[in-house]
């Protein structure tokens, strides 16, 4: 039931962040009030349990410890935007620095050794409080001034931290403990893999603007396959020192080791044009030879300049690469931006082309929503494409400084599109996925149903293997079962052989079915 292993190698990686920002941010419009949604399906019927667990979760309306513990036994689905140097906790990530002999230079950031005049052993953390907490403020926004770029500094720990996270296997087995223990049951993480051997290839090779002709000239001679074959064996080592820095294979493993992990391939929009085409391809054709591999998604800051320049430039190459590889999906962090932070024109398209050039199954962030062209359209073909928005609200807040009216999370609900909460990097931020529920509970005032059908569609719409549990195009009208298991009731009867087998073909709804029983416990409780 494990499931998987990773391949991380760089952090969510960065170009200088030299934007201060985002005083204007202000002047972002609230989302009208009169938008019209596409989906008219009946209303979602709600069961006795489920009323009785919404009235429950009123009553604790002014009682933060106990409303808190009820957020984090909530089962709350999958992580589906997660990156695995930034989710990883501050504290682990000081402690692999000491363990692996770093130095802390006068930037708090960890370099090699030895550790000469102006630096300090990364060691010397695990008994300096002082000196621990100087780096926790400089590896993630714990305490951070908000009338400071949070933006930048966001950016900027991962270049502080980078050498702290080459043991991928520890940091899996950190992060994967951290998502079971917050009750919930299936993770996609982001890694780079293979990139050493990928920049190599690419630098190798040399740029042409004819796609079709740069895709042969990668794989003559087997050049890119070498490069996959590489990023397996990353996995492969990485999957064995999880193995056994969770324990799995002792009488006592870790909670994480029965997680089901699938990687997500990252590609650094930032670089050239010649290794990011080459990132792509590695990536999705590593997502059609390796189970544990699922997608590809861009990576770096979406404001940086090259990420900018290049941007229709790199949605075309996805449209490309998608031709020659249908068995990879794509998820793509697309207007994460706001006013102030880009030129007016740069909010107008970057979402449009994400789904409509690139042909995005998942969008990360999608802040810029309502500057988009023709916006309500753009929803609209979302809802009917089902292209799914994957939201991270603590980041947004962080990084963007948009939260609460200024956030386009009603727009999207109100049009009929998915949304899925998510992380994004949970160790930078200081959260976790208990937090970003109970916010989006207060803020958008969302009531028990509500909040059990986001957790149902962070695994709807996760690319999990198989078919899945609720009967096609059920989702937006209620979550109906599959035929199979239709008279079924998770959690109170056994499936019978059908469903059984049902789920035994499908991980998938497999994974469904876990979340469904686990709802039917955490109700039996407000009885």
């Amino acid at each position: 039931m494990i499931s998987t292993i990773r391949t991380a190698h760089r952090p969510k990686s960065l170009l200088p962040a030299g934007l201060g920002v985002l005083a204007v941010l202000s002047l972002l419009p609230s989302i009208p009030a009169t938008a019209a949604p596409v989906d008219d399906a009946s209303p979602r019927a709600v069961t006795q349990a489920e009323r009785r667990t919404a009235a429950y979760l009123d009553s604790l309306r002014n009682r933060p410890e106990r409303l808190k513990a009820f957020f984090k036994a909530l089962p709350k689905g999958g992580d589906l935007h997660n990156h695995l140097s930034g989710a990883a906790k501050t504290e682990f990530l000081i402690k692999l620095a000491g363990e692996k002999g770093l130095c802390i230079d006068a930037t708090m950031t960890a370099v090699a050794p030895p550790c000469g005049p102006g630096k300090r052993p990364a060691v010397d953390a695990q008994t300096d409080a002082v000196f621990r907490q100087q780096i926790v403020r400089a590896w993630s926004m714990q305490d951070f001034p908000s009338d400071q770029s949070g933006h930048d500094h966001f950016f900027d720990t991962f270049g502080k931290f980078s050498l702290a996270t080459w043991d991928r296997g520890k940091l899996l087995a950190d992060v994967a403990d951290t998502v079971v223990e917050q009750n919930q049951f299936y993770l996609e993480t982001m890694v780079t893999p293979a990139s050493d051997s990928a920049r190599k290839l690419a630098d190798a090779v040399g740029y042409d603007a004819d796609l079709a002709a740069f895709h042969r000239k990668l794989l003559a001679g087997g050049q890119l396959d070498r490069v996959v074959d590489d990023a397996v064996k990353e996995a492969d080592d990485a999957n064995a020192q999880f193995r056994v820095a969770a324990h799995c294979d002792t009488a006592h493993p870790d909670p994480g080791c029965r997680l089901p992990v699938r990687w997500i391939s990252q590609v650094s929009r930032g670089s050239t044009p010649a290794r990011v085409f080459t990132q792509m391809a590695v990536g999705m054709r590593l997502a059609e030879r390796d189970p544990r591999f699922v997608a590809v998604n861009l990576v770096q800051p979406e404001d940086g300049e090259s990420a900018l320049l290049n941007y229709s430039l790199q949605m075309r190459m996805l449209n490309y690469l998608r031709g020659q590889y249908p068995g990879a999906h794509l998820t793509l962090h697309a207007g994460e931006l706001a006013p102030g932070l880009v030129k007016p024109e740069d909010l107008t398209f970057h979402i449009r082309e994400a789904v409509l050039v690139a042909g995005a199954e998942r969008i990360g962030h999608g802040v810029d929503l309502v500057h988009e062209d023709d916006w309500r359209q753009l929803a609209r073909t979302m809802a009917q494409r089902k292209v799914a928005v994957e939201v991270p609200f603590s980041s947004n807040k962080q990084i963007l400084g948009i939260a609460g009216d200024d956030h386009p999370f009603n727009a999207y609900r109100r049009y009929g599109v998915p949304v899925v909460l998510s992380t994004d990097d949970p160790g930078v931020s200081r959260i976790d996925i208990s937090h970003e529920y109970q916010y989006a509970a207060k803020t958008y005032d969302l009531g028990y149903t509500e909040l059990k059908d986001l957790a149902r569609a962070s695994l709807e719409y996760a690319f999990r293997d198989g078919r899945s549990l609720w009967a096609t195009g059920s989702a937006p009208s209620g979550y109906r079962l599959v035929a199979v298991c239709r008279s079924e009731r998770p959690g109170t009867d056994h499936p019978s052989a059908r469903c059984a087998r049902y789920l035994a073909d499908n991980p998938k709804a497999a994974t469904e079915w876990r979340q469904e029983t686990a709802f039917a416990t955490f109700e039996s409780r407000h009885r």
